[in-house]
């Protein structure tokens, strides 16, 4: 899923050297080659193959491609069953699939701790029309900030596995089919024992789940389905990366295509004008790719793309809690793509697919013709930037046959001469078509209603919606002032007024700071990576230490506190039965964890104080001189906790008071290196997250995705942000937390 996931082991000269071992002449793109005698040299792009490079070839270029699907099926030994399976025919009827972050407040409710699949599908509904399928997304950016792996993370959802049982269920009940993710690259997480082909599987099986989505995979490997079978539970695999390797397309029936990439730099190059045609589509026509550019700011090409190739779209707009929206034009036209999809499924896995069929105006539209027993579809879409009036497709007439535009939403009046029926309708500027051929005997049912929907749907163009972007604003969670304090309250420190230069940039792994990536202070007109403002600080005071283990039993015994939501609340504390719970042996000055945000500010109420501010945070840790750590602008490891990477199990935070040397200028302790610690927390219209400051001494070790723990974490100018969803999963074994009282007027 990710920007850097684009290391392929093969490259374009193995892919040629395969087609041309299956028997086809090809030329790759970029490095000519010779014209072939016995075919048409195809061109191909990784996981795409080019057009005909005139219409002239278009008959040349369709005998090349059938030759060499031929041959490679035959090379292969290949075997379609699983296509034919009834309980994976469901993604061959799947043109619309999100990726949705569980993070999603459609989704979750935090105020009343539950699920609400149907308000987020209505929504969905209303703004495109709907969805099929959905890839449920409980981890990454977050994944790593502890030990909890891949497996542990979706059971610490809210209500564990028999609440994900019924959000499952609630997704079938609405007709949309539920994906979770494989990370292959989480390995220094807790090792769960067993492979994750055997674990991942088991878990679907247990939540009643259809399918798995290899993130950064090129193919999901076989042990997964074989896996899946043993369960009961036959699950759609959907990698990333494209189904590049052929033989997988066998049990992979689905997958992504980030047809917008060169094949050796990975590098976003757009759209080509004429449309490519998915290798793994031509391969196996009953295969959906589901095509994804989720930072394009525009999704018309990708769409046309996948309309071209009668396949789906990956419609992502929450990108690891950053948004970004489609436009109002993208989500009308996604809405009349996948309507057209729907009602024709089962012609758009026709094994006598036609792509780059003749048109009548080759030089702006292009179609691909579906063939199934009476019928015949054809998709169409305009490259150019000027409506396509007129002819538009010449076409073997027989009688009894009927024409309809269904786009449109028409029936067509035909010019038939010679046996040949000239249509003739008009197709937007940088829209799309689709005609049906064939006799009445042969129309689906409600086909009527279908085309008085698609008429209604269609009676404003496209043209006519907005194409603006949509940064969504965010709004800080105003942290209510503490009673003021003459006196430095014990186990506090003295932070005097000033005004503080805050300058602080996010750490997230993905997004270029166009899209709102990071968050959106009260003095900032949209959410950004990079921060700089000046702020005048009143006095305050805070924390020597974060708040450690005996302090918050203290606060549990006055107060009795026990949160609605208690899945993993102290989870390192001993839990006897009918009794207090009570911390480990030796563990009294250790810092507490396992608190959410909602749990610290619980014990800072009680203790009359509030979390404070990130730029108090910053403050207190790094005075008015702009040092980087605590101690100066040097790191050094003797001033901070060890770190670990172990995977059986992490051993705890050190004491509070363990490292002295890491003070900061005004004598505050612990700041960097130990826990990370709650701040500030921001939501916008479907996300919230949390600012946490300091690091920790736990690094997962294996991968670039886990949530960010190196020595830059401890910066004094870096912050993360930490998406937020529901207690039982924002617990962590590594993030506490320090309490501030505000100093006299």
């Amino acid at each position: 899923m990710h920007d850097h996931a684009f290391a392929l082991s093969r490259r374009s000269a193995l892919r040629t050297a395969a087609l041309a071992a299956a028997g086809a002449v090809v030329t790759p793109l970029f490095t000519g080659g010779p014209a072939a005698a016995a075919g048409y040299p195809l061109q191909f792009r990784w996981i795409r193959i080019a057009g005909p490079g005139k219409p002239s070839d278009a008959t040349a270029w369709l005998a090349a491609m059938r030759q060499w699907r031929t041959g490679r099926r035959a090379q292969l030994g290949y075997d379609d069953r699983n296509y034919r399976r009834p309980e994976l025919a469901w993604a061959q009827r799947n043109p619309v699939q999100p990726q949705m972050m569980v993070h999603d407040l459609d989704f979750y409710d935090r105020a009343t701790g539950r699920y609400t699949v149907d308000k987020y599908l209505a929504g969905l509904r209303q703004r495109y029309g709907g969805i099929d399928s959905v890839l449920v997304w409980p981890t990454y950016p977050n994944i790593g900030v502890d030990d909890r792996n891949t497996d542990r993370m979706f059971r610490d959802l809210p209500g564990g596995i028999g609440a994900l049982r019924e959000m499952v269920a609630d997704f079938h009940r609405a007709g949309v089919k539920v994906l979770f993710p494989i990370h292959p690259w989480d390995v220094g997480t807790r090792d769960p024992g067993l492979p994750w082909a055997a674990v991942l599987p088991a878990t679907m099986a247990e939540i009643g789940a259809d399918g798995l989505n290899g993130d950064t995979m090129r193919e999901v490997t076989e042990d997964y389905f074989t896996a899946s079978l043993d369960q009961g539970n036959p699950l759609v695999l959907e990698p990333e990366l494209g189904a590049g390797d052929d033989a997988a397309l066998q049990w992979n029936t689905q997958s992504w295509g980030y047809w917008n990439l060169d094949p050796e730099t990975h590098q976003d190059i757009g759209f080509p004008y004429t449309p490519e045609v998915s290798l793994t589509k031509w391969l196996e026509p009953r295969h959906t790719v589901h095509v994804n550019n989720r930072w394009s700011t525009s999704k018309i090409d990708m769409l046309q793309a996948a309309f071209f190739n009668g396949t789906g779209l990956e419609s992502w707009e929450s990108i690891w809690g950053i948004w970004n929206q489609m436009t109002d034009r993208d989500c009308e036209a996604t809405r009349r793509v996948s309507a057209i999809e729907r009602e024709f499924a089962d012609l758009l896995v026709s094994q006598e697919w036609e792509p780059h069929t003749p048109t009548m105006q080759n030089s702006a539209v292009f179609a691909s013709k579906w063939p199934g027993g009476e019928r015949t579809l054809w998709t169409l879409v305009n490259r150019s930037g000027q409506a396509a009036e007129g002819n538009q497709l010449a076409v073997p007439h027989q009688a009894g046959l009927r024409y309809y535009d269904v786009y449109h939403g028409v029936e067509l009046r035909p010019r038939v001469a010679g046996g040949t029926a000239t249509l003739s309708f008009t197709i937007e500027a940088e829209g799309f078509g689709a005609v049906l051929a064939g006799p009445d005997s042969a129309l689906p049912q409600g086909f009527g209603g279908f085309l008085r929907e698609m008429r209604r749907m269609t009676a404003k163009p496209l043209s006519s919606f907005s194409t603006a972007n949509i940064t969504v604003p965010q709004k800080m969670t105003p942290i209510r002032p503490a009673v003021p304090r003459g006196g430095t309250p014990p186990g506090m420190v003295a932070i005097p007024a000033a005004d503080f230069p805050f300058t602080v940039s996010g750490t997230e792994i993905e997004g270029p700071d166009g899209f709102g990536v990071d968050v959106q202070y009260p003095w900032e007109s949209r959410p950004a990576r990079n921060h700089s403002h000046v702020l005048s600080i009143r006095a305050f005071h805070i924390d020597r230490t974060e708040v450690t283990n005996e302090q918050y039993r203290q606060f549990l015994a006055a107060t009795g506190y026990h949160p609605r939501d208690d899945h993993n609340f102290l989870k390192d504390w001993d839990w006897p039965a009918a009794r207090q719970p009570r911390y480990r042996s030796g563990w009294a000055a250790k810092p507490v964890t396992w608190v959410s945000i909602e749990d610290a500010r619980a014990y800072a109420d009680w203790a009359g104080k509030r979390l404070p501010n990130e730029w108090e945070w910053q403050y207190a840790a790094q005075g008015l001189d702009g040092r980087i750590y605590p101690w100066g602008s040097t790191f050094d490891a003797s001033r901070v906790p060890a770190t670990t990477s172990t995977r059986d199990g992490i051993p705890g935070p050190a004491d509070v008071t363990a490292h002295p040397a890491g003070a900061s200028p005004f004598g505050v302790l612990d700041l960097v290196g130990n826990v990370w610690q709650w701040t500030n927390e921001f939501t916008d219209r479907h996300t919230a997250a949390a600012v946490v400051r300091g690091g920790s001494y736990y690094r997962p070790q294996g991968a670039s995705w886990y949530f960010p723990s190196d020595q830059d974490a401890y910066r004094l100018d870096r912050h993360n942000k930490y998406l937020l969803m529901a207690p039982s999963l924002d617990r962590s074994a590594t993030i506490g937390f320090r309490t501030v009282a505000d100093g006299p007027e």
